[in-house]
């Protein structure tokens, strides 16, 4: 089985402004060595059949994704219209601003089947290609944004992957994402 590093992981996990709340201390290129050289401590089904999710042990310097939400930092978060490239529309994302997550215990990345990615129009030269990725505390999936899983909802064309919304999967989304944020230096 072979993993590859998508261009659209890529832009996002290793920015080019080599932001604090991306992947650290490691290479595009080495982080995908990494994925192909060490087997996975347990493997996730994600959301999708053509979705799996790999949990490994953080061996970088990387933070937590998420920060939970409390009366001490609300005051933190910020909010704004954001596309995550140019051809998708820009949705209502949230943020916390001067926040110190810690180093996480985990990497997960997310990864689509070679068939999934040619039926989004992105094909790759390997078996399975990294979309995201999820540094984490605990060895398990931090549920998908519920934005997110409208984006899929609405097809390729809009940037999603064409799996219908699970109403379930949205509301444990909602209750998760209420209580936490995402964070940027």
């Amino acid at each position: 089985m072979s993993i590859v590093l998508t261009p659209f992981a890529r832009t996002r996990l290793f920015p080019r402004d080599r932001r604090r709340n991306a992947i650290q201390d490691c290479t595009p290129d080495g982080f995908e060595r990494y994925l192909n050289e060490h087997a996975p401590l347990k493997v996730l089904d994600g959301y999708a059949p053509f979705c799996k999710l790999h949990v490994h042990e953080n061996w970088t310097s990387t933070r937590c994704i998420t920060v939970p939400v409390t009366d001490a930092n609300r005051h933190q978060l910020r909010s704004a219209y954001e596309a995550r490239s140019r051809g998708e529309l820009p949705v209502l994302v949230r943020w916390f601003e001067g926040v110190e997550p810690p180093v996480a215990r985990y990497m997960v990345p997310i990864l689509y089947s070679r068939e999934q990615m040619a039926a989004e129009g992105s094909p790759i030269d390997g078996d399975w290609g990294v979309v995201g990725c999820l540094y984490t505390m605990a060895p398990e999936e931090i549920p998908m944004a519920p934005i997110t899983m409208m984006r899929n909802a609405l097809g390729v064309e809009e940037g999603g992957s064409g799996i219908g919304l699970d109403r379930e999967a949205y509301r444990r989304s909602v209750e998760f994402w209420e209580r936490n944020a995402n964070w940027r230096p």
